[in-house]
């Protein structure tokens, strides 16, 4: 998917609306008055407010993806490949917390199936990677090979999701990155050998 520069801006924009009034606020006149030209112009760039979202979540997906690769692309430890990971996400997430915010608004996605979609799109993108993760670290008893790698990876998913949705609903009042890394180091030393 290419985004185009005044596409992104737009995306950024609903997501400054989407962090600071949640769906309610995100609407093609706030978005016209944040972005500072008419609901028209919008149209230009995007068919609909769907369709704003769902660039948000394809964007988060791709750049999700690259930023992985990139972070991984070094290292052969499936433990610090782990750990890496989600500290890359804590950090992005530090910085671009309205994309949290899409993600947790099922209000947004659960009457849309575009939007549930692309929602998934992100989600397997992790699963994605942490499916190498876990192969890798089970192969070369890192891992426990006590709970299959499906589980481990529902176990991890699970555990990044909860604790960002506790930051957001501590208003995004704690150090992410800081208090993320004892949870991953946590979960690490349940899952290792």
């Amino acid at each position: 998917m290419n985004i185009s520069p005044r596409q992104f801006e737009i995306i950024e924009a609903a997501g400054k609306l989407l962090s600071t009034g949640g769906i309610s606020n995100l609407t093609t006149k706030n978005l016209a008055l944040e972005m500072q030209f008419s609901e028209a112009a919008l149209y230009r760039h995007f068919k609909n407010k769907s369709e704003i979202v769902i660039g948000m979540l394809n964007y988060l997906a791709i750049s999700m993806d690259t930023r992985i690769v990139e972070s991984l692309s070094l290292i052969d430890n499936p433990l610090i490949k782990l750990e890496v990971i989600f500290i890359d996400q804590f950090k992005f997430f530090s910085k671009n917390s309205h994309f949290l915010v899409t993600i947790f608004s099922d209000s947004l996605w659960e009457n849309n199936s575009a939007i549930h979609t692309a929602v998934k799109g992100v989600m397997a993108v992790k699963k994605k990677h942490l499916d190498i993760i876990f192969s890798e670290g089970i192969d070369a008893n890192k891992f426990t090979s006590k709970i299959n790698k499906d589980a481990l990876i529902h176990i991890s998913m699970g555990t990044f999701r909860l604790y960002m949705l506790k930051w957001k609903m501590d208003n995004y009042n704690f150090d992410l990155e800081k208090t993320g890394r004892k949870i991953i180091f946590d979960l690490i030393n349940l899952i290792k050998l």
